[in-house]
This record gives structure tokens, C-alpha cells and sequence, in this order.
């Protein structure tokens, strides 16, 4: 079988395509691309989340590019993707591996390739792994030796030094601590609960916040039932926990806690566009910073209007996190974000998304202005308007796409009765529409899957914007 990698390497359902084999395929291909970087003689990094077997793929993944000649670390306990980043940009090896699905459901699997930077490998990276494990030479190679079992096994490549297990949490939470102003939050005394879905976000925020709340922070590869990602319907045990035990903050990330989600003192789910936004606004008015904000097209338009007042440069890319990661290493870059809670901020930390330091600085802007989420977005629309989002993914048929595909490459003069003012095809298609409403469709690369986003000045026209979507 061919093996794909979408924007953010490859995803597949355990047991059908995500098999050991085929991890040794890929891990072979990341292997030959390793031993060619600049880097290379410093290593590679494995880490690996809470998923089911994910310590087993890991450590055939670190068999497979011992044998290959690289040294090999390996994290010795469950890790976030931000985490194995780090490790490698502290130990400043060539790249590394994560084994994680990210947030999709738990039947799911896969294998992330990250940079010597500690991002997301960049596209041509991507590319050329993807058709190096795709080659004939690579998938012979790797039948042949999954079939006899060559591979030198973990406790002797232990034994012998060429895997190294570290303490790639450890690392982590070190470095958050002096990231964030965690002594500023404690004073505020306000009360945070943290929900890490069952995911590799859990064993981090207790030390940081020991008075936190936490909430299924234990080993599920299950993960309960719902899928780690962190949307309205997946968090409602938090939003209860909040409203009853009277939490002034919740934060939730995703299954390997790169992406944020929060709710407010309601137990309203807090909008991810509006996290960047809040996280933009502190960053350059409270700790100074400059320089270009770089986020997917399916941003709110909030961003624009924020750019254009602090007089920094806005450069929008397709989705996915690798694009703006392109930039990040340009240097130069104060924050990069896409609308899912995926944010990296550079400025301040590695060019990585990272749910769990996100979340923290969240804290830390609630703390510094002694006030709740929903005031914060009060005073942000006060100035810049009310920007009211929604998103709905729609799963159809190959048919039913490349038709609705067809209409939208055509064009639309007007939607949900608003005048098409421009259309941009820098991902998808997405329409500008009069009033300052905007309208965006994409598709899965990988799946009979379409996405729509709607952004307006009022939750009732989204809802008609998304209406005329799904009746296409």
C-alpha cells in the first residue's frame, strides 16, 4: 500500500494500515532522510503519546534508525509533541519522530517528523520521506527484514548505548517554568482547572500548578470514549466540573497537547481564534514584542485589524502548521496560529504548536489583568467588532465533493444573501462577502471529507452561511 502523509505526517487506523510493517516502513524512510541532515552524527529524537501501543511503535521506530546507523533518544515515558520538540533542539539533534494521531479518534495512530528546530518538518522534508518509504527499493527492504526479524532488539541497542532513554518531561516542564509567570498566576489566586483528555498532556500542569484541578489526567488509550480534541461537544464534563466547583478558567489540550482549547468561567467554550487574538494583544502590549504574525487562511479577520494597529506585517498561509513553520524559521515571526488552537510563538519559545504553555499564558494574561475570559474578549470586540465563528466538517462521498468542488471553483455571486465582494484560492476557496462576513470550503487530501468555515459579526449569519454550505 501506498502511505500518505497529510499536513502533519501520517494517520492511520491501527491494526488495518497502521501495522508494525509498515511503521518500519516509514521509519526507514526518516532514517534515510536523517542520515543525510548536517546534524546527523548528533542524533535523533522518539517520542511518543498516550495512544494504544504507542510505546511499542516507538521503540521499533528507535530499532529501526539505530540499526540505520543514527544515535538514537527516546523518551522514557509518555511525552506531548512539544516536548520531544524541545528535547531536540536542547540535545540539538537532526530531528526526531513522534508517535501520535494528535486528536483524532482512538482507533487512529501515526508518525510525525519533526525538524532540527523543534517544528514541524517542513513540506520538501515531508516529501521526500514520503517518497523514500513509498519506493520499491525501501518497501522490499523493509519486507524483507520485518519478515526475518533482523532488527537488533531495544534492551541490546539499550545496552550497547546506540538508544538512550532521557527524560524528555522533565525537560519540558523545566523549561515552562521559566517561560511563564507561573508566580504571578498563583498570586492572582484564580482557580484553573486543566482537562488533558486522557492525552500526553497529563503528569505536566500539577507541577506547575499544584493547586490546579485536574481531570482525566490518567493512562486511557481509549481516552474515555471521545475523541482528544478539544471542541464543544468533547469538553462538556470540563464546562460542568467549572460551572459547579465555581473554576474562573478551564484548559483542555488535545491527545499529544499541542493544540489549546478553553473554557470560560461559564463553562462556555472559549473561541481558539479569539486565544490568538488575546495572546497577540499581550504579547505586544504587556511583554513588548514585535514582528510579522503569520496564520492559516482560515483565521479570523480580528487578526487583521490587530496587525494593522500595531503596525506589524500579517501573512496568511494554507492549512496546516508546516507552512507557517516555514516562516518561523525565516525568523522574525512573533506568533503563528491556526484556527484549530494550534499556536506556536517563537518569540518566546520553540517554532512548535504547544497546547500546554498556551494555556498557561493564558493564565498568566488572566492573572495580569485580574480578569475573566469573556471581559477580555468584551474589551477586544469593543474595539475591533464582534467576530463570530463556527466550523462544520462534512463527511460525503468522492462524488458528492468533486460536485460540490465544481460549484465552488465556478464561483458564487452572493451567500446567505450577502454580496461576494472577492474570492482568495490560496487554500480551498475562500470568499469575502460584504459586511466583513467571510465564507471558506476546503477538502481532506486524504479522505471524502469537506470543511467549511464561516466567520460574521453575528452568530445568525454564520449559522446561514453554513446552512447554504451544507446545501451544496
Amino acid at each position: 500500500m501506498q502511505i500518505k502523509f497529510g499536513t502533519d505526517g501520517w494517520r492511520d487506523v491501527i491494526a488495518e494500515n497502521y501495522t508494525f510493517e509498515n511503521v518500519h516502513r516509514v521509519a526507514r524512510g526518516a532514517a534515510l532522510y536523517f542520515k543525510k541532515h548536517p546534524l546527523a552524527a548528533a542524533g535523533v529524537m522518539v517520542g511518543y503519546d498516550a495512544r494504544f501501543l504507542s510505546r511499542e511503535f516507538a521503540e521499533l521506530s528507535a530499532r529501526v534508525l539505530a540499526s540505520e546507523g543514527l544515535q538514537v533518544f527516546i523518551a522514557k515515558s509518555i511525552v506531548s509533541t512539544p516536548a520531544t520538540s524541545l528535547a531536540i533542539v536542547k540535545r540539538k539533534l537532526a530531528g526526531g519522530v513522534m508517535i501520535t494521531a494528535s486528536h483524532n479518534p482512538a482507533k487512529y495512530n501515526g508518525f510525525k517528523i519533526k525538524g532540527h528546530y523543534g517544528g514541524a518538518a517542513l513540506p520538501d522534508a515531508i516529501a521526500e520521506i514520503e517518497k523514500t518509504t513509498n519506493s520499491k527499493a525501501n518497501t522490499a527492504q523493509t519486507t524483507k527484514d520485518f519478515a526475518a526479524n533482523t532488527l537488533p532488539s531495544f534492551a541490546s541497542l539499550v545496552a550497547d548505548g546506540r538508544v538512550v532513554e532521557i527524560d524528555a518531561k522533565a525537560i519540558y516542564i523545566k523549561e515552562l517554568a521559566k517561560l511563564v509567570n507561573l508566580d504571578r498566576i498563583k498570586r492572582s489566586k484564580i482557580r484553573i482547572a486543566y482537562d488533558p483528555m486522557y492525552g500526553a498532556g497529563f503528569g505536566n500542569l500539577e507541577t506547575l500548578l499544584p493547586e490546579a484541578a485536574i481531570l482525566h489526567d490518567v493512562w486511557n488509550p481509549g481516552f474515555g470514549g471521545t475523541p482528544p480534541e478539544p471542541l464543544p461537544q468533547n469538553t462538556k464534563e470540563l464546562s460542568k466540573f467549572i460551572v459547579e466547583q465555581g473554576y474562573d478558567l478551564g484548559l483542555v489540550t488535545d491527545g499529544d497537547a499541542d493544540r489549546i482549547g478553553a473554557i470560560d468561567e461559564n463553562g462556555q467554550f472559549f473561541s481558539s481564534q479569539m486565544i490568538l487574538c488575546l495572546l497577540l494583544q499581550y504579547l505586544v502590549e504587556v511583554r513588548k514584542k514585535k514582528g510579522m504574525v503569520v496564520v492559516s487562511q482560515s483565521v479570523t479577520s480580528m487578526m487583521d485589524k490587530m496587525c494593522r494597529k500595531y503596525g506589524l506585517t500579517l501573512q496568511r498561509t494554507p492549512v496546516g502548521f508546516k507552512y507557517i513553520t516555514q516562516y518561523m524559521l525565516d525568523g522574525g515571526v512573533l506568533i503563528g496560529g491556526e484556527e484549530s488552537g494550534g499556536i506556536g510563538i517563537p518569540s518566546v519559545h520553540i517554532p512548535e504548536r504547544d497546547g500546554i504553555f498556551n494555556g498557561l499564558l493564558l493564565a498568566e494574561i488572566c492573572a495580569h489583568h485580574k480578569s475573566s475570559l469573556g471581559k477580555l474578549v468584551a474589551r477586544l470586540e469593543n474595539e475591533y467588532g464582534p467576530h463570530k465563528y463556527d466550523r462544520y466538517d462534512f463527511h460525503t462521498t468522492d462524488e458528492r465533493k468533486n460536485q460540490v468542488l465544481a460549484k465552488a471553483k465556478a464561483g458564487f455571486s452572493t451567500i446567505a444573501g450577502k454580496k461576494v465582494v472577492s474570492t482568495s484560492t490560496l487554500d480551498g476557496f475562500k470568499y469575502q462577502l460584504e459586511g466583513g462576513a467571510w465564507f471558506m470550503l476546503r477538502t481532506s487530501g486524504t479522505e471524502p471529507l469537506l470543511r467549511y468555515y464561516a466567520e460574521a459579526p453575528n452568530a445568525g449569519l454564520v449559522k446561514k452561511i453554513l446552512a447554504f454550505a451544507k446545501a451544496l
